[in-house]
């Protein structure tokens, strides 16, 4: 299932930040998603809660999935969010944004100590 792997990724990806942080808990993720990275954001927040429910780090932790748009350049110049063949020419652009799955933010608490 390609969206556990995902929502792993993104556990492990904030565990090891919020450690490296001194982190007492973490409250939320933030992940950018690219419309292209053909993943079910819904499932990956579903799958990461089985993961957070199981380190305290992580109680009652959100991810928050934030939608990328597509966006394309092609070699005659064209740059917009037509994926699939070039308005202008008909050639096939290149990808600049959107297939991303990216850790963005997170908010931890740390002690004051």
């Amino acid at each position: 299932m390609h969206e556990y792997t995902v929502a792993y990724d993104i556990y492990a990806t904030a565990k090891r930040a919020a450690l490296e942080n001194s982190a007492t808990h973490v409250n939320k993720i933030y992940v950018d998603v690219g419309e292209l990275s053909m993943i079910n954001p819904e499932q990956v927040v579903f799958l990461f809660e089985i993961l957070r429910d199981e380190d305290s780090l992580f109680k009652d932790a959100v991810l928050e999935c934030h939608a990328v748009k597509a966006l394309v350049q092609c070699a005659c110049g064209y740059k917009g969010s037509e994926k699939f063949v070039c308005p202008d020419c008909g050639s096939l652009p290149e990808v600049i944004e959107g297939r991303e799955i990216l850790v963005t933010n997170l908010e931890i608490e740390v002690d004051d100590a």
